[in-house]
């Protein structure tokens, strides 16, 4: 093994740390050897990653390191030809939305990753409030949902609306759009409408079910005159944008529904630079951040940390080991968005300091909240892990 070029620069470290810092060094110079197209000694700078822990084990830095290196050598065996790495495009695709599905569908560690993972909770409760204030003069109020999942979120809409003093709500419609996963879809239903009994709620829940989005159409809503619509769209964009005409379809059926408001929650990260080195760094340090915060958050809860170290190993052999139409799913950052919303005349809205406070005073009451940052970026906020953007959570209303 190489001395350390750095010399003496790490003598304070421990032992764990300065094998950290290593794998690091070998991990990086292996990108830019592949980035060269020198795979054969791409290759022999992985074999020392070998040594390194599986993915389930070892520390934070050393997982991450597994999950690239893996990523790397299939790149490496796709552009060589060497072994069998070709899957089908579709399954490709889904494999990683497949998992954040199995992850909803075992209702125990859906629940635990929300209670000991900050940035959900934190986007939730700040999205919510800016629906509840857009709504606060309307009793009829409907809000369509583009990726329910538990339905957590509507939980928390259902309390507020609850409690309002004034102008108690006649009717609250929660619309979900199903592209698949009936069976969990009904459940999230029924678990809602016991939710709304408990609180008197006036309460009605609808699926609209598609095989593709570009077959959603605005009469399957049954928007009434008199209501009041909310969009909430909980990451599912990005997995769009790689599909022109679905993203184009749905903003023009959003757009005749004309919402009140639109929440779009989305991964605050721009992986898709031509230059696969500069991708590689990018994606590095913010998967980085994100299995630091698994391992702070989640550290007694093996099984589920290993299940979202899953999805995301899928996210970075998707930007790692493919290229181009491979990559489906795309994680682009707020400047984007802007752009792309700006075509359909949506105009951002701010977050009332109300908001910003809901969302600071939920992040404190986790054990590792101090670590979680809230922060604004013009109009929306940035969540992010140690001052590392995670997440972007924006508001829209439409001209």
């Amino acid at each position: 093994m190489p001395m350390h070029p750095y010399g003496f620069g790490f003598g304070i470290l421990s032992e764990e740390e300065n094998r950290d810092v290593e794998l690091a060094q070998f991990l990086l110079a292996a990108a830019e050897r592949v980035g060269c197209q020198q795979f054969e000694r791409a290759s022999v700078l992985l074999f020392h990653l070998q040594w390194n822990p599986s993915g389930g084990g070892g520390s934070p830095v050393q997982r991450v390191v597994f999950h690239f290196a893996q990523a790397l050598l299939e790149r490496i065996k796709r552009e060589t030809g060497g072994g069998k790495v070709a899957v089908n495009k579709s399954e490709n695709n889904n494999e990683e939305r497949e998992l954040i599905g199995n992850l909803i569908s075992d209702t125990k560690k859906a629940v635990i990753c929300h209670q000991k993972i900050p940035f959900n909770q934190v986007m939730q409760f700040a999205g919510v409030q800016a629906i509840v204030e857009q709504v606060a003069f309307q009793t009829k109020i409907h809000l369509i949902n583009l990726d329910i999942g538990c339905g957590v979120e509507c939980t928390t809409l259902m309390q507020a609306l609850a409690e309002r003093n004034e102008r108690q709500v006649e009717l609250l419609k929660i619309t979900a759009i199903g592209l698949k996963g009936k069976t969990e879809l009904e459940k999230t239903g029924k678990r809602l409408v016991n939710f709304a009994e408990s609180l008197n709620l006036p309460f009605l829940y609808k699926v609209v079910y598609v095989t593709n989005i570009i077959e959603i159409k605005v009469e399957q809503f049954d928007i009434e005159d008199n209501e009041a619509v909310a969009v909430y769209c909980p990451i599912i964009l990005r997995t769009m944008v790689s599909d022109s005409d679905s993203l184009e379809h749905l903003m023009r059926v959003i757009r005749k529904i004309r919402p009140t408001i639109m929440i779009v929650l989305e991964l605050e990260a721009n992986h898709n630079s031509p230059s696969f080195v500069n991708r590689f760094i990018e994606a590095l340090f913010f998967y980085a951040a994100f299995f630091d915060c698994i391992e702070t958050c989640m550290k007694e809860d093996y099984e589920c940390r290993v299940t979202i170290e899953g999805i995301l190993s899928e996210g970075i052999r998707s930007i790692v080991a493919m290229e181009d139409g491979e990559r489906k799913v795309r994680n682009v950052k707020i400047d984007v968005w802007r752009r792309f919303f700006a075509r359909y005349r949506m105009v951002e809205t701010t977050f009332s300091e109300s908001s910003l406070y809901q969302a600071n005073l939920v992040a404190k009451r986790f054990a590792c909240g101090d670590f979680c940052t809230v922060g604004k970026n013009g109009k929306c906020l940035i969540v992010g892990w140690k001052g590392t953007p995670i997440h972007s959570i924006s508001a829209w209303k439409f001209l």
